[in-house]
């Protein structure tokens, strides 16, 4: 597994997921539907991702809104690996 992203590295790593967000050691995006159910598939679809890439996002629920955070909880920061899930979440809204 690859180490944490120094923060000065962060906005240049930022770049690449530029609706993403950094913060406490996460990086964060939220992602609006218009049903409750939709938001529910995008889970499913985020769940299969996470599987693949054996890092699972933090998901917290709201209505038609979904807030995916990522981290690397065994480094206590942000790894390249966090990145990677976010730009492969993206793919599926983007």
């Amino acid at each position: 597994m690859s180490d944490v992203i120094p923060k000065d590295e962060l906005p240049r790593w930022l770049k690449k997921v530029p609706e993403w967000d950094y913060e406490n050691k996460s990086i964060s995006r939220s992602f609006d539907f218009d049903e409750f159910v939709e938001g529910i598939d995008f889970v499913n679809d985020v769940a299969e991702i996470a599987e693949e890439a054996a890092h699972h996002p933090d998901i917290d629920i709201r209505g038609p809104r979904v807030l995916c955070t990522l981290t690397t909880h065994d480094k206590n920061g942000v790894t390249e690996l966090d990145f990677e899930v976010a730009a492969r979440i993206d793919t599926l809204v983007d």
